[in-house]
């Protein structure tokens, strides 16, 4: 028996298959690592913000991760001052910015390095030390960490807010000029 299709049905697969498509012609060749898909819609990008807390990865050491546990991130293309976020579009899709916490919602982490930035869009940011924070698409349960060195410009973030395991520290842009993508 043949399947039909109501215009509602029909209408949401075309919207899948554009989605689909758009994440798929995404290379990783960009600074974002545009090939994941966006977190689960529980991310600590949710109004309100899920909180800060600290986690320990087994390579990275001390790792900040949001209340469900998941790896939370930082873009070397961002300012720190004053804070300014370069990643929005396509890339906040993969990359999703973490919302603005509570101070009660911060464990472990050092509520003096937490802050906020406004982004292009005026919902409020998290940072850290200065960083705005983000999720990582490709990070499918907590404790992850795939989106670790993206681009060589995404790292997982340590409690005091700079870059997990060591890794070398670049410096923050000084002008919101040009986002690099």
């Amino acid at each position: 028996m043949p399947i039909t299709l109501t215009g509602r049905t029909a209408a949401a697969g075309a919207c899948a298959a554009a989605a689909l498509l758009a994440l798929s012609a995404c290379g990783s060749s960009n600074d974002y690592g545009g090939t994941a898909s966006p977190p689960p819609a529980s991310s600590s990008s949710a109004a309100g913000g899920a909180g800060l807390a600290t986690g320990r990865d087994a390579k990275l050491g001390a790792i900040v991760t949001d209340a469900q546990g998941f790896t939370l991130y930082r873009f070397d293309k961002d300012r720190t001052a004053p804070p300014v976020s370069n990643c929005a579009g396509q890339c906040a899709t993969i990359w999703p910015p973490v919302a603005a916490v509570r101070d009660s919602a911060v464990k472990g982490v050092d509520q003096n390095l937490v802050g906020t930035v406004t982004r292009a869009d005026g919902s409020k940011q998290a940072t850290l030390g200065g960083r705005p924070l983000y999720r990582y698409g490709g990070d499918a349960k907590a404790g992850e960490t795939n989106g670790q060195g993206v681009g060589g410009t995404w790292f997982v973030v340590a409690p005091d807010g700079t870059k997990a395991g060591g890794v070398a520290q670049s410096p923050a842009p000084s002008d919101t000029g040009s986002n690099g993508y």
